[in-house]
């Protein structure tokens, strides 16, 4: 815990620093829900192929980002708000300016009660 999963388009590769991203938005779930710092993984998943709206071949190329945390439960909503604004603002911050339109979400969610985990 904390489960930290990226799904992005992979033409966005070149211009997502996810290094810097993962080690910043580590720190902020430290810093904003009191995880500890050696239980933050993240997990980052390009996207072949990605599709927004009624997107026009000729137009600007789309690239979209998703972030999803997965916390144990017990945390206030206030709390998870404030970490995907601060997921968002890391994102705004980690992908250079490039020639797509940058959709970008965040969602912080509780893990199940079913959760198990082993480090080896």
């Amino acid at each position: 815990m904390p489960q930290i999963t990226v799904d992005y388009s992979d033409t966005m590769e070149n211009a997502f620093d996810r290094e810097g991203f993962a080690r910043a938005l580590h720190e902020a779930t430290v810093e904003i829900a009191a995880a500890k710092p050696e239980a933050c993984k993240t997990q980052f998943r390009p996207s072949a192929y990605t599709v927004f709206g009624y997107e026009d071949p000729g137009a600007r190329e789309h690239a979209i980002v998703h972030v999803t945390i997965g916390l144990l439960a017990g945390r206030a909503d206030e709390t998870k708000e404030r970490l995907a604004e601060a997921a968002l603002e890391l994102l705004r911050e980690h992908v250079a300016d490039a020639a797509f339109t940058l959709h970008a979400s965040a969602e912080i969610r509780d893990l199940d009660p079913s959760y198990r985990k082993f480090d080896r």
